[in-house]
């Protein structure tokens, strides 16, 4: 199997909220595609056109995505001035553990140490994805507890990971 990690195109839009909606909703994070949040992300359109935003491709077909920002940037949630954050990292259920979200990840990894003035990466995830937390940690992302924040909407708390470059 041929997995390529690439900029998004408007083609991919339909491939990427279906793969988002199927992540979200398929572990549990939300009731339906009809909360706000998940209205919000899966405007992929609206999200592209002011946010960098890869795509995993395999054969041909779309399995995965992943949103980039910088400080100041209106995706950004947590980055600091001299961090790329990369956000709503989700990978088709039906594939998952099959090494798309590592070859995003990775691919980010080079995206930033090619950037002028990043020094780190960073993001935040559930606190309960557990095998997402393996994988950052096996990719060499240190917990930042101090920077944790909770949903306001629910309280849930979210966990921030950071790389220094």
């Amino acid at each position: 199997m041929n997995l390529l990690v690439r900029p998004i195109t408007e083609a991919d839009y339909d491939a990427v909220a279906r793969v988002t909606a199927d992540a979200y909703l398929g572990a549990g994070y939300f009731a339906s595609a009809d909360n706000p949040y998940m209205r919000h992300i899966l405007r992929v359109r609206e999200r592209a056109a002011v946010a960098p935003m890869i795509v995993a491709e395999r054969d041909g077909e779309v399995i995965g995505s992943a949103t980039l920002a910088v400080y100041g940037d209106e995706w950004a949630d947590i980055a600091l001035e001299d961090e790329l954050e990369f956000r709503l990292l989700v990978v088709d259920p039906a594939v998952q553990r099959s090494g798309a979200g590592r070859a995003m990840v990775e691919h980010i990894l080079a995206q930033a140490r090619a950037a002028e003035g990043i020094a780190a990466v960073s993001l935040t995830t559930g606190d309960d994805w557990h095998s997402a937390h393996a994988l950052y940690q096996n990719l060499g992302f240190s917990r930042a507890p101090e920077r944790d924040w909770p949903i306001p909407e629910n309280g849930k708390m979210l966990r921030v990971y950071r790389m220094e470059l």
